[in-house]
């Protein structure tokens, strides 16, 4: 079970895990080149958009949270999306092969960041979430490194992050309660 921060609005961040795991698709998509990995990155923005409004029409915009909790959880995520930038920036301009460490690194920063952001908003989950996305991140990163091309990295890291982060949403939404209770368990 975990020890979500629940107030009379709902649930902190409900469309979080579902972004990110949004983000981790188009990624693992662009791996897969042209032709099918389109269609397979339109799916997947498409299933994510269809979410986004029923999470939305759900649970709003998500429990207000008070202002100290508020900013700490901003400058944890201004803190990784610099880190991302950064990533995103330097890696390339090393040299050959090295841009190829971009997503399976980034995926790990963003696992360390919702580590941080669980104890912020004492989501326990998230640090599961945070910790399966560093170990898809640290083989991603030893694919890159062993491999030419970005189809494995980038594809293990992405599909993997987004299959791992829409689980975490799709329990933290209710939508796993929802379904059990139409199938009548």
């Amino acid at each position: 079970m975990s020890r979500t921060l629940r107030t009379p609005a709902g649930i902190p961040l409900p469309q979080l895990e579902l972004l990110l795991g949004a983000a981790g698709w188009v990624a693992g998509t662009l791996g897969l080149g042209s032709g099918g990995g389109t269609l397979l990155m339109a799916a997947g923005l498409l299933f994510s958009g269809w979410w986004f409004t029923v999470i939305r029409r759900r649970h709003g915009r998500g429990a207000r949270l008070p202002r100290e909790l508020r900013t700490r959880a901003l400058r944890v995520v201004a803190a990784v999306a610099v880190v991302l930038v950064a990533l995103s920036i330097v890696l390339p301009m090393i040299g050959n092969g090295w841009g190829e460490l971009t997503v399976p690194l980034g995926a790990v920063a963003i696992g360390v960041g919702l580590i941080a952001l669980a104890s912020v908003l004492v989501e326990r989950s998230w640090t599961a979430v945070g910790g399966a996305l560093v170990v898809l991140g640290a083989v991603g990163a030893l694919l890159a490194l062993n491999t030419a091309g970005t189809a494995g990295p980038y594809g293990v890291v992405g599909l993997g992050g987004a299959a791992v982060l829409w689980a975490a949403a799709a329990r933290r939404t209710g939508a796993v309660t929802d379904v059990r209770e139409r199938i009548g368990r």
